[in-house]
């Protein structure tokens, strides 16, 4: 298992831009693939994005893709989330979690404890 943190969350208007990261202390970091889910308060939990361990195969929702880019550093032990041209809706807590590297929420064990992302007008 690891133990994940997200960072880089706050307060931007919107047009503006954000990178969040996702950083673990544990060698076995490497091992997994990362995802990044948000939750907005009286929506559905919607996938963001995801990286395989080895950072050769991100993807980005569809409806995020042309916005949004993740990435990772292993050598740092951490995973980034690349925001940009913000919008109000984005407004949401982000979750990292780390495993196989799926899109399904339900199927990631090990969950970061969230950040907000506040996009103003």
């Amino acid at each position: 298992q690891v133990q994940l943190k997200e960072s880089g969350g706050g307060l931007v208007q919107a047009g503006g831009s954000l990178r969040l990261s996702c950083s673990a202390s544990e060698r076995t970091f490497s091992n997994y693939a990362i995802a990044w889910f948000r939750h907005a308060p009286g929506k559905e939990q919607e996938f963001v994005a995801v990286i395989s361990a080895s950072g050769f195969s991100p993807f980005v929702a569809t409806s995020l893709k042309d916005r949004f880019t993740i990435s990772r550093d292993n050598g740092k032990k951490t995973v980034y989330l690349q925001m940009n041209s913000l919008r109000i809706e984005d407004s949401a807590p982000y979750f990292c979690a780390a495993g196989l590297g799926t899109t399904k929420a339900s199927e990631y064990e090990n969950w970061g404890q969230g950040i907000q992302v506040t996009v103003s007008s």
